[in-house]
Parts: C-alpha cells; sequence; structure tokens
C-alpha cells in the first residue's frame, strides 16, 4: 500500500447523445459524441479508515465515487480539484470516479487492469444516475465517438481525427439526472439522427452543426444558449 496517489481525467462535453438502458450498468450507456477539454478534474487518493469525499476543498457527495470504492474494496480519502464549473455538464462527476478508480487502484496495489477500471466507473456514474458516457470519453481523449454503448468490454468507439482550441461559457446548471431520467424518446431519436450525420463526415465542422442540430430537435436548446450560438456564427 502506498500513501497516496493522483490522477488527471479531462472534463467532457457531450455534443450529442441517445440513451440505451440496461439492467447490467457496465452494459448500459449512450451513442453519441462529444469533446475531451484542456481543463479537468485532479484527483487525489489515501487510505483511510472512512471514506470521505471533498471537491475543491468542501466536503461532497459523490455517489458515483463512492461506487469506486465500493467496487475496489477500499476506504480512502478522496480530494479532487477541478477549475470546471459543477453541475453543468463537463463530466466532472465521471472524471472523479475514474480519477479515483486509477488514483484507488496505485494506492491499494488492486492490480486491476485499466479495462476494468474504467468499467467501474462507468457502471458507478450509471447506476448513480450522473452519467452515460462521460468515463468511456474521458478514457479515450480527443473528440470521442461513442458508436456502442456500455463499458470497455461492451462499447465500440471512435473519434473525430482532429484537435483545436476549445472555448466555453455557462449559463447555470443543469443536472444530468434531470436530462436522463425522464422521458428521452425525443431526446434519443434526435441523438440518433445526428450521430448518423457525424459518421458520415466525421469532421469538427459536421459534429459542430450535428450539435446544434440535435440541442434543438431533443429540446435542449434554451433561449439564451441560442443566442450564444448565432453571435458565435456571426463572428465566423
Amino acid at each position: 500500500m502506498r500513501d497516496g496517489a493522483r490522477a488527471f481525467v479531462p472534463g467532457h462535453v457531450t455534443g450529442l447523445f441517445s440513451i440505451h438502458r440496461d439492467d447490467d450498468p457496465a452494459r448500459a450507456g449512450s451513442r453519441g459524441a462529444g469533446l475531451t477539454l484542456t481543463d479537468g478534474v485532479t484527483v487525489s487518493v489515501r487510505p483511510a479508515d472512512e471514506s470521505v469525499v471533498q471537491l475543491n476543498g468542501e466536503r461532497a457527495d459523490v455517489p458515483a465515487v463512492a461506487g469506486v470504492l465500493d467496487a475496489l474494496g477500499v476506504t480512502a480519502r478522496v480530494e479532487a480539484e477541478t477549475p470546471l464549473p459543477v453541475g453543468a455538464g463537463f463530466g466532472v462527476s465521471g472524471a472523479m470516479a475514474l480519477g479515483a478508480a486509477y488514483a484507488a487502484n496505485t494506492v491499494f496495489n488492486c492490480e486491476r487492469s485499466e479495462n476494468a477500471l474504467v468499467r467501474f466507473a462507468h457502471a458507478a456514474e450509471v447506476d448513480a444516475g450522473t452519467g452515460l458516457g462521460d468515463v468511456v470519453a474521458q478514457r479515450h481523449g480527443g473528440a470521442p465517438i461513442r458508436l456502442e454503448p456500455g463499458s470497455p468490454q461492451h462499447n465500440k468507439m471512435d473519434a473525430v481525427p482532429a484537435q483545436t482550441r476549445i472555448e466555453y461559457v455557462t449559463f447555470g446548471d443543469l443536472a444530468t439526472d434531470e436530462v436522463i431520467g425522464g422521458d428521452t424518446d425525443t431526446l434519443t431519436a434526435a441523438g440518433t439522427r445526428a450521430l448518423s450525420e457525424l459518421v458520415q463526415e466525421p469532421t469538427l465542422d459536421r459534429f459542430f452543426r450535428a450539435s446544434r442540430k440535435f440541442a434543438r430537435e431533443s429540446g435542449l436548446l434554451t433561449d439564451r444558449v441560442h443566442e450564444a450560438i448565432a453571435d458565435v456564427a456571426d463572428t465566423g
């Protein structure tokens, strides 16, 4: 056992997605595409008699992290730091779960493979209702395309082969469980169409166009976000 370990996991913003449920959380998830960011979450893990989670210096209830520690059979103090907005769709919960899995595996000599650790984090995130595809996207990096849902043993991944500078702005919180917890038929249909368009032309330009269309058709596009998109488009 080591005194401590640290892991960094990038933030992730989903541009389009469809929901695919399953009784097995390792098989459940989403198909879709998004962008990982330079900004992310740094997770530190130390052995402890009782598991405690902190986010940016304050105690936090993060069920996905608790699920990872339970899956590994360890108790630990988990401290996460991030400049990303929390509760605004940047994959902070998934990053904390995956970072905790990586760091705890090192601290406690769990000797788990990377796929196993990603599976634990993904399943814990699905069980918590805080995400369906962030963990596998964050593990992949870049501009990942999730062709099939689930953890690494079940999913199928691809990516847009390009990088670019990403700037972002947020207008408050939108809890993931509110988006994925209700009637999602319209959202899933919109996400399926958008993913089909992106797969035919896997470029960043098509990704952004398909994401805008998905936001409109899924009902997620607010007036304020629409105005921001228009402002960006007007600048070229």
